[in-house]
Formats: C-alpha cells, structure tokens, sequence
C-alpha cells in the first residue's frame, strides 16, 4: 500500500539569492524540486505526490504527476493547506512529509522511514535525522558561552518525515505554526512520540548558494 507525500516547495529562497521560489532555482538544469519530485515517484511507499507551491506559482511546477496546492505564511501552514487539500481526494493513515530543499533524497530512505513508523504502533512520527559531530555550545544573549552540550544525546533533523496523518492533523490545529521550525516539533507539543532513523550524508539541505554547488557535485555520475 503506497501513502501520500507532501513536498514542501513554498519557500522565498531569499538566503539562496535566488530572486524568485528557491524550489525552482536550476540545478543541474532542472528545478530544484523536481530532484524530489523522482525520487518520491519511485518510492515504494508512495502512491501520491502533492507539491505545496507559491501562491500564485502552481503553472510553473510542470513535472509530470503531480498534485499542487498553494502555500502558506509559514511552512507548517502550507503543510497545513496541503492536508486540506488531501481531505479532499482521500488519503491513507499514514502521510510523509518533506522538504523540496533536500534533493538528494533517495527513494530508500523515504521508504526506511514509511517501514519504521508502520513497524512501531506506540510512534506518532519517524524523522531522518544525523548525529550532531561538531562541539555544540549554548550562548547567551550577550554572546558568550554558557554551557558546552552533550553531543552524544543531539541530532540534527532533516526530512522526510513520516507521520500518522490523525496525529499530524491534531497537531496543526492545536500547535504555534509560527514558531514551529518542522512538523515533528509540533507533535512533540502535542504530547506524542517521535522516533528516529539515519539519514544519509548525502542528504543536504540547499539553503545558501554554497550549498547549492556542493548538490550538483553530488549528482554528478561518479558520486
């Protein structure tokens, strides 16, 4: 059985200088998003692709395939519209949700994480994540250390994450969207229960335009 994925594509692409919706700035001479788009098409667990885009925007996300559905103010409240909008064409009980600014994501990982929340029932939500290596220090307000961190206990969360869609849904609706930074956060909020599995090294976020060439080094033929 295959389940929804939203792709989260609304975003500005003000720090990548991009002059226009990060999703479909050019890399490797295709739209940023459409990376995703591939590797979710392949997915065994996926049987739906829902691109959350822009208002405004929905024409110039052409890949083939596709559901779109504007966006929001904020991320979580364009994750909140695209479950409004998978209401409306029926759904499955599970939904994975993940960021058009991580395009190497492969199909193996948005399946490891689908089979690791269906194989845990006491889990709302699974998340790829990668242990943090570098020495986190908390700072205070006037710029100097507080405390060094426990690194051994500190992740560093990416996408995709896989959630039971009835969790996700109580979640939005009772939580800060404004304040959230991912989805997992606000079950977290909520009171439910959050499991992890590895991502891959590979599975950069393209933020700034360094990050951007550093992708395309990845997706050349002998990476």
């Amino acid at each position: 059985m295959g389940f929804p994925a939203l792709i989260v594509a609304a975003g500005s692409g003000q720090r990548l200088g991009a002059g226009g919706p990060k999703a479909l700035v050019p890399l490797c001479g295709r739209p940023l998003y459409a990376w995703s788009v591939d590797a979710f098409r392949v997915a065994r667990s996926v049987d739906r692709v829902i691109v959350v885009v822009p208002p405004g925007k929905a024409d110039e996300f052409t890949e083939p395939g596709i559901e779109t559905v504007d966006g929001g103010e904020v991320r979580s409240e364009s994750v909140a519209n695209g479950l409004r909008h998978l209401a409306s064409g029926g759904s499955g009980d599970l939904i994975v949700v993940h960021d058009a600014a991580r395009p190497l994501v492969t199909p193996d990982l948005v399946d490891a994480a689908v089979e690791a929340l269906q194989s845990a029932p006491d889990l709302d939500a699974v998340i790829a994540a990668a242990q943090v290596t570098d020495t986190i220090k908390r700072v205070g307000r006037d710029g100097t250390v507080e405390e060094t961190l426990d690194r051994s206990v500190l992740i560093s969360v990416q996408t995709p994450q896989v959630f039971r869609l009835g969790a996700l849904e109580r979640a939005i609706e009772t939580g800060d969207l404004v304040a959230a930074t991912d989805d997992a956060s606000l079950i977290e909020a909520a009171g439910g229960s959050v499991g992890v599995i590895e991502a891959p090294s590979g599975n950069i976020k393209v933020t700034v335009p360094g990050d951007l060439d550093l992708a395309a080094r990845l997706l050349e033929p002998d990476n």
